[in-house]
């Protein structure tokens, strides 16, 4: 990455809020532009962290929700709709097809021609030209707790519940619609495991104990490794300067950013503590960076790269388990500039503050949607908004 400095300045957590104007951090930097709230869309009810991708024209939102159980529909389901920002307006996307009842999480993908979505209970392509959902093979894994696109295949690595922890991946070609599976990894169980797409390899952090025993790891197992689809093989990496949990990886093309999380995770209770400290990762050196600090330390946000600027919104600076409380959940964003090492506030949202809502970059705005808010912690929102910078991102 061009211009970035070995060693960042600390950024001060002071902000400066006023409704329908910029929070102001160190130096006053802030990012110029307008918050539009988007009209309401046609789901509801989603009680698992939805997903979304960006087609080109559109922003494509998936979910599962519960029914009541007695009734003709019982179990789980699924539903989509598809928002456009030309016209700021929603579309309800026909019913995705559902092979059983899963209880784990899902991932989506853009391929440019379909959006696929994987995860125990769906394996589900939808092409927007023809409004129409097919069924994917049967996988080689129930999902994954890291799922990527790279430009050719579908990849996706760990995941699992309560007690299992898997190591093993699996990866889908839309070309030929067949699944193969990964080469042995050198890393150990990991059911959050935290990486991103390189532009040539998939780059894999896992933290915490065996969730099993709740002890430590065996040291023999690699706690950070790098997989090249193209030879099918594994490489050890250099770990993180420092211990993370739950943070949040975004490729660029080239290096994997590193932000937020835990410092400092164990399974034991409350409290923990959440970390500010931003890492990029070369895998041409096979170097990690220390970059200037996130303004505010949190976890749970919604993080995308624009081409020159990584963007963070929402999450909670709350370290416990559990939906945060209103002051603990924040609408407020910042702005990443890898040129000049800086962070900079984004303008306040006109939404409440949530966890894990999902976000795409459009090429000309950030849309944000869903997610878990301190009013609805047990069913997610379904209320949206983008921002739009003055100047490009």
């Amino acid at each position: 990455m061009v211009g970035l400095r070995q060693l960042g300045a600390l950024l001060a957590a002071g902000l400066v809020a006023t409704t329908g104007s910029a929070c102001a951090v160190s130096g006053g930097d802030v990012v110029t532009g307008a918050w539009r709230v988007l009209p309401r869309a046609p789901i509801v009810r989603i009680d698992q962290n939805p997903v979304s991708v960006w087609t080109g024209k559109q922003v494509i939102v998936f979910g599962r929700v519960s029914v009541e159980f007695g009734t003709p529909e019982g179990g789980r389901t699924y539903v989509a709709a598809a928002y456009d920002p030309a016209s700021n307006a929603w579309h309800r996307l026909p019913s995705p097809p559902k092979s059983v009842d899963g209880v784990y999480g899902y991932a989506a993908v853009w391929t440019g021609k379909e959006m696929l979505v994987w995860g125990q209970g769906i394996g589900a392509a939808f092409d927007p030209a023809t409004d129409r959902w097919r069924l994917l093979p049967d996988s080689p894994m129930d999902g994954a707790g890291l799922v990527v696109w790279t430009g050719r295949e579908m990849i996706g690595w760990g995941g699992g519940c309560c007690g299992d922890a898997w190591s093993n991946g699996a990866a889908y070609n839309p070309a030929t619609n067949t699944w193969r599976t990964l080469a042995p990894s050198p890393l150990h169980g990991a059911q959050h495991p935290v990486g991103g797409w390189t532009g040539r390899e998939l780059v894999i952090l896992v933290g915490g104990n065996n969730p099993d025993s709740g002890r430590p790891w065996p040291v023999s197992l690699a706690r950070a490794a790098a997989y090249n689809p193209a030879t099918d093989t594994w490489r050890r990496i250099a770990e993180p300067p420092a211990t993370r949990d739950d943070a949040t990886a975004v490729g660029d093309g080239h290096d994997l950013l590193l932000v937020g999380g835990y410092s400092r995770y164990a399974p034991s209770p409350p409290p923990w503590k959440l970390a500010r400290t931003l890492f990029a990762y070369d895998p041409a050196t096979d170097r990690w960076r220390r970059l200037a600090a996130l303004p505010s330390a949190r976890r749970d946000f919604a993080a995308v790269w624009t081409g020159k600027r990584l963007l963070v919104w929402a999450g909670t600076t709350d370290p416990g388990g559990g939906a945060p409380t209103e002051p603990e959940s924040s609408p407020r964003g910042f702005a990443y500039d890898p040129e000049n090492d800086r962070w900079s506030a984004l303008p306040q949202a006109p939404l409440h503050g949530r966890m894990d809502p999902t976000a795409v970059w459009t090429g000309r705005s950030l849309v944000v949607w869903g997610g878990e808010t301190a009013l609805l912690p047990y069913r997610g929102s379904t209320d949206g908004a983008r921002f739009a910078p003055a100047t490009p991102s």
